[in-house]
């Protein structure tokens, strides 16, 4: 009997539609714990459920995730809704979820949160540790696969940007049960031979395993205790590890760590150059400022003629004392003509003057007599006239 040939995409429509078919797989519960999961800028998410013997791929579509009520990450353990099925162009079956539940913490994702906060309680994350990156630096160390794609997109924009740093690359192990003793000894090295101005330390992004060494206890001691600022690299945007927590600066993947580490020569040179032609343009007008009063001065009469200069100034020194003078002789006199008429009235109510007229004044022991109350009969009294004065007895008193 001749076989029937079929092409590979008949097998795998014909597995589809049997998977399709089996009542047990349209409509399940599954659960497991979160793993590799990414969120694409689509709304799509994928992710790995796993438990202790086996895994398996899942994604949920963009409409499904929106009644999402929590934000799925690596290491939670989940109860996911769905169906199974095939990926034609694959071959490869996955489950197709359309709802997801937390279902308690997975012993990863526990691990995680409990080391972040034993380390937070000891003040290893707080601000104040942070020490503040080179602004120019001339060596990066770079902690990390030596044959990883990280390695080689850090090296390659780091030369792009900011070709006159040296960079020093420390090859280890990122993952497995080895991974951090090595990236523990590469940062102690570092310090203690101080290799670098600056560290990267990280690697590319992985499942939460992948990424676990970078969750060690002992890596982020090593990273807290450097006296070298630290920057970690590790995975992609969303991926969290404590390694981020405890260096001074987080970046979102190794090719942004490269970005933070060093500035943009070309972006310096723009910059070296309209400083250059600021400063060109400042000397320009400071100079030709210059020149005018230079100008000016060279032209102008005191340098021309000292003599004339000194003559003119006597002349308006002369002008001014003789204006001084005559002021003076004016308030002088007005002062005098002034005082002449306070002497005049003031002379006019005394009174001698009085007495010229004609008029005596009696005076009793030294004081001038001004009622008949002031006499008696018998009293010796002084009679002021313009021009002496009269003793006399008084006889009688009328009133």
């Amino acid at each position: 009997m001749t076989p029937i040939v079929l092409s590979v995409a008949d097998v795998n429509s014909r597995v589809k539609v049997a998977v399709e078919n089996d009542p047990g797989l349209a409509k399940l519960c599954v659960r497991g714990e979160i793993s590799n999961y990414k969120l694409y800028n689509s709304g799509h998410h994928y992710f790995t459920l796993k438990d202790s013997e086996a895994s398996l791929r899942c994604v949920m579509f963009k409409s499904a995730a929106q009644t999402l009520r929590f934000s799925p990450a690596d290491g939670m353990s989940v109860l996911c809704y769905g169906r199974v099925s095939v990926f034609p162009r694959d071959g490869a079956y996955q489950l197709y979820a359309t709802r997801l539940e937390p279902d308690g913490i997975g012993n990863l994702y526990a691990a995680f949160e409990e080391l972040k906060a034993r380390l937070g309680a000891e003040g290893l994350f707080a601000p104040e540790h942070k020490k503040p990156l080179p602004q120019f630096p001339k060596r990066i160390a770079v902690i990390t696969s030596g044959d990883g794609a990280a390695v080689r997109d850090i090296c390659r924009i780091l030369g792009a940007r900011y070709p006159l740093a040296k960079v020093l690359v420390m090859p280890v192990r990122v993952q497995g049960t080895q991974a951090p003793a090595e990236i523990v000894s590469a940062l102690r090295y570092a310090n203690a031979h101080s290799v670098a101005d600056l560290i990267i330390c990280g690697r590319g992004g992985g499942s939460i395993e992948d990424l676990w060494a970078f969750n060690d206890e002992r890596v982020a001691r090593a990273i807290a205790a450097s006296v070298i600022p630290v920057i970690s690299a590790v995975g992609h945007e969303p991926d969290v590890t404590i390694s981020d927590f405890v260096a001074d600066v987080r970046a979102a993947t190794p090719s942004n760590a490269a970005e933070i580490a060093v500035p943009d020569s070309a972006g310096l040179r723009n910059y070296l150059r309209s400083s250059q032609t600021r400063l060109e343009t400042n000397i320009q007008t400071l100079t030709s400022n210059n020149r005018r009063k230079l100008t000016n001065l060279a032209q102008s009469r005191v340098l021309a003629s000292p003599l004339g200069y000194v003559e003119e100034r006597r002349q308006t020194h002369d002008h001014l004392t003789s204006r001084f003078y005559a002021s003076y002789e004016r308030y002088i006199g007005s002062r005098k003509a002034t005082l002449g008429r306070f002497a005049a009235s003031v002379d006019a109510l005394s009174p001698l003057k009085v007495l010229a007229r004609g008029y005596a004044l009696p005076m009793k022991n030294g004081a001038a007599v001004k009622s008949i109350r002031d006499v008696a009969a018998g009293d010796a009294i002084t009679v002021r006239l313009s021009d002496g004065a009269v003793d006399c007895t008084v006889n009688g008193v009328e009133g």
